[in-house]
């Protein structure tokens, strides 16, 4: 537990203040990642890349995804103005079926939080056929058989 709070206290903390017009802002160019359909283990990497517009540095403090299952990255260093940067996010494709998930970004930015969502769909594994087993056919009457 000791090591967890040293690992936060490392992180800068600072207050945003929305009526600051030089204040640093954080614009995504989507908010909204579709993995679309997935094999089931699949690369479960992707990222949402941004831009800080405002006029002071943007500082990231935290980014928390909604789930074990999805694991954020993000830039520990201060984002400069007009500089870009990315939000790496790791979804566990051994999960399978639909899924729809949130990270939470924290932030100095006008808006000190901010939520990007991510979805899809998992497909599970194909079926392997039993080797060895026949095909099944429907039994053919023989010719010229009496009824």
């Amino acid at each position: 537990m000791a090591l967890v709070g040293r690992l936060y206290a490392q992180q800068p903390t600072v207050t945003p203040d929305p009526t600051n017009p030089n204040a640093a802002d954080i614009v995504f160019e989507t908010e909204l990642i579709d993995y679309g359909t997935i094999e089931h283990n699949a690369d479960g990497n992707r990222e949402f890349k941004f831009k800080n517009t405002g006029k002071e540095p943007l500082i990231i403090s935290n980014c928390t995804g909604s789930c074990g299952c999805t694991v954020p990255t993000w830039p520990k260093e201060p984002i400069k103005p007009g500089q870009t940067s990315s939000i790496k996010v790791h979804y566990a494709t051994d999960r399978i079926g639909a899924f729809e998930k949130t990270v939470t970004v924290t932030s100095n930015a006008k808006s000190a939080s901010k939520v990007l969502k991510i979805k899809g769909n998992v497909k599970p594994d194909p079926t392997p056929a039993t080797p060895g087993t026949p095909a099944v056919t429907a039994p053919v009457a023989p010719t010229g058989a009496k009824k």
